[in-house]
């Protein structure tokens, strides 16, 4: 279960400058408008010091990370769900993510042009919303006027899907209609399962990711502390990252390199980390680990998940033919440092089919296929 973020925002507001960064890739960008126009994919490791603590221990083969697709999508101008600037075409990249992060450039610079000639961060986040609420509004509308046929089918269930379906898609068209996300009315899973197949752009989580200077890193701007309060007030992630100082920590070799960069500057962790968590946050999402002589491994799951379904993230056959799990804490195993030391220590547990998955769980799945 990769996570998946799609970058979005309007153009040149520095999208595909952190999109290199994040991801070491060095992907098309100009100081002009629409320097993007196909989509930039990059895949990066999760970074998880639990992981590597793992592997200190196994001494493995091999070390497998969680991993995380970013995908650049070409920038949005005013009017794109209508044609305007690239238009609508690019939008359809953006459905087929996990969540979207939305670019929000939050610094001054006279040398860097900006689409609208002045920096306003709540105006271009207005500007992005309802350029994806529009973009809804027509694959919602258009389900609305093919409804009629699947009403008068001759399927008992398909009218009765459609007749379920029906009064939740006119409550989307008028959200819609007001410019505002799906996501706004908080709907049920039941009703989110009924629309499913639409993959609604504003019905995924957003994270609002800060394009800030260097003078911003200790203390927000005015700019950020507005898409701060903003993300609040609309239950979003906010992160803010300094594009061209991301670029700078890409360009160093080892990870300790890196944290002593980060160190000298006053920085806990990079923009990176930061997107991820805000990622995993906003999605639910954790990891649970597997270990031994051939190879350690971080593995994503959904908060939540029962043994059986963590089974079926490594493979469907662990899923179908699961019998126990031997589970413990990688804070148990770091504390008392061996395996063999859990099993002395009576920490090592037995769970079945109903067990809930915890994050940072170390498991060894019983199967039989």
């Amino acid at each position: 279960m990769p996570l998946n973020l799609g970058i979005v925002g309007l153009p040149n507001v520095g999208k595909t400058m952190i999109f290199s960064a994040l991801t070491s890739t060095i992907a098309e960008s100009a100081n002009y408008n629409f320097s993007t126009i196909n989509p930039n994919i990059g895949t990066v490791n999760v970074p998880d010091k639990r992981l590597k603590r793992l592997t200190e221990i196994y001494k493995p083969k091999k070390e497998v990370h969680n991993t995380i697709e970013f995908v650049d999508i070409a920038g949005l101008a005013k009017g794109a769900s209508k044609g305007e600037g690239m238009g609508n075409k690019f939008l359809a990249h953006i459905r087929q993510v996990g969540a979207v992060v939305q670019v929000i450039r939050c610094f001054d610079d006279d040398d860097v042009m900006h689409c609208e000639d002045t920096i306003d961060p709540l105006r271009d986040i207005e500007t992005i919303e309802l350029e994806l609420a529009f973009s809804d509004l027509e694959t919602v509308t258009n389900r609305l006027d093919k409804l009629s046929k699947f009403l008068r089918s001759n399927d008992m269930q398909v009218r009765a899907k459609a007749k379920q379906a029906e009064p939740l898609l006119l409550e989307l068209q008028e959200t819609l209609n007001e410019g505002k996300a799906i996501r706004t009315l908080e709907l049920s899973q039941d009703k989110i399962d009924l629309v499913k197949d639409l993959n609604l752009i504003t019905l995924k989580k957003m994270i609002y990711c800060c394009n800030i200077d260097e003078n911003s890193l200790e203390e927000d701007n005015d700019y950020v502390k507005a898409v701060r309060k903003y993300g609040a007030e609309n239950n979003c992630e906010v992160v803010s990252i300094c594009g061209k100082l991301e670029a700078e920590i890409a360009q160093l070799e080892s990870e300790e390199e890196r944290t002593e960069f980060l160190e000298s500057l006053g920085l806990k962790e990079s923009g990176l980390n930061q997107l991820i968590r805000a990622g995993y946050k906003c999605l639910d999402l954790e990891s649970f680990f597997t270990g031994g002589e051939d190879e350690t491994r971080a593995w994503t799951f959904k908060k939540g998940s029962t043994a059986p379904q963590c089974a079926g993230v490594i493979h469907s056959d662990f899923q179908r033919g699961f019998i126990k799990a031997a589970i413990f804490h990688c804070d148990e195993l770091f504390a008392l440092g061996s395996e063999q030391a859990i099993k002395d220590a009576g920490k090592l547990r037995i769970e079945g089919k109903e067990y809930i998955v915890k994050d940072g769980d170390v498991i060894h799945f019983r199967f039989n296929v």
